[in-house]
């Protein structure tokens, strides 16, 4: 076959245009071009005023829903709110700590029913590290704090919005775990153990709510470049140690989780549910 530099010029330029088309080729999509498969539904985003809760945040009203961000801090939420109404995003905010029934219940929960009418979303992404170093030094405060928020509050948050979802005929729950669920970090021993634990409380969920047209999945981030995580990637030698061990050669972005997040609230994952979906940049983590 005899080689013919137009044709060949021709198919590069096709072949470009086409990816460059293309999201799953790793193009970011601007709102006006992402499907509104979300409009009309009510998302509540714990810890969503920065990192992984307001990539998610941004990625759910990008897609057309009603967003509800919190953060325990005023400032925070009126700076979330104001950024992403910048975005031309519905948004409303307000001040949770989740770990507190009260916050939970009266400010969460019933300013979301008052304002919005209901909830078809849950992210569940609130969580605390308050400590670093060996486990068996880790004091009964410690564990308290860590269980209670990460997923003691977890569970509650969900069991408090499933009747609204019900109302509403189902929705889609998302927690937010992490690789330190599969495989546990050094000097996070008892936030590694709650991020397991997460794991099991969505495959100990679906089949329960599954009846009321409510799924629930986890997403499990590697070190995503977050205020969170600042400890573990501002870390040289931990972040060298995680690059060897990662496929793609970079620290997650926000927005990698946010978007993972968004397709498992949509109808596009309506067959998906108990699931963890790892977002890891390649880290081979399954228990």
């Amino acid at each position: 076959m005899t080689f013919n530099p137009v044709s060949y010029i021709k198919m590069l330029k096709a072949v470009t245009r086409c990816l460059w088309s293309n999201p799953v080729a790793g193009r970011r999509m601007m709102s006006h071009h992402l499907p509104q498969n979300l409009s009309g539904k009510v998302a509540i985003v714990t810890a969503s005023t920065d990192g992984i809760g307001l990539a998610a945040a941004e990625a759910l009203g990008r897609r057309g829903a009603h967003v509800v961000v919190s953060s325990r801090r005023q400032a925070n939420v009126d700076k979330a709110v104001s950024l992403l109404r910048s975005k031309d995003i519905k948004v409303i905010g307000t001040t949770c700590n989740v770990g507190k029934a009260e916050d939970r219940d009266n400010q969460y929960l019933v300013n979301t029913i008052e304002q919005c009418g209901g909830v078809d979303i849950l992210v569940s992404n609130a969580a605390v590290n308050p400590f670093f170093g060996n486990i068996l030094e880790s004091t009964e405060e410690v564990w308290d704090k860590i269980l209670g928020v990460n997923v003691k509050a977890s569970f509650l948050l969900i069991k408090l919005v499933v009747p609204h979802m019900e109302k509403r005929g189902g929705g889609s729950v998302v927690i937010v775990s992490s690789v330190a669920g599969y495989q546990p970090m050094q000097g996070l021993g008892p936030y590694s153990v709650s991020k397991t634990a997460l794991l099991g409380l969505t495959r100990a969920l679906a089949p329960d709510l599954a009846h009321s047209n409510i799924r629930i999945n986890c997403v499990a981030p590697g070190i995503i470049k977050t205020r969170f995580s600042a400890a573990l990637w501002e870390n040289e030698g931990v972040l060298e140690e995680f690059l060897k061990q990662t496929s793609i050669k970079r620290l997650g972005q926000p927005e990698d989780i946010g978007g993972v997040i968004a397709f498992l609230c949509s109808d596009e994952a309506s067959y998906i549910t108990g699931e963890t979906v790892t977002v890891t940049g390649g880290m081979n983590c399954r228990l």
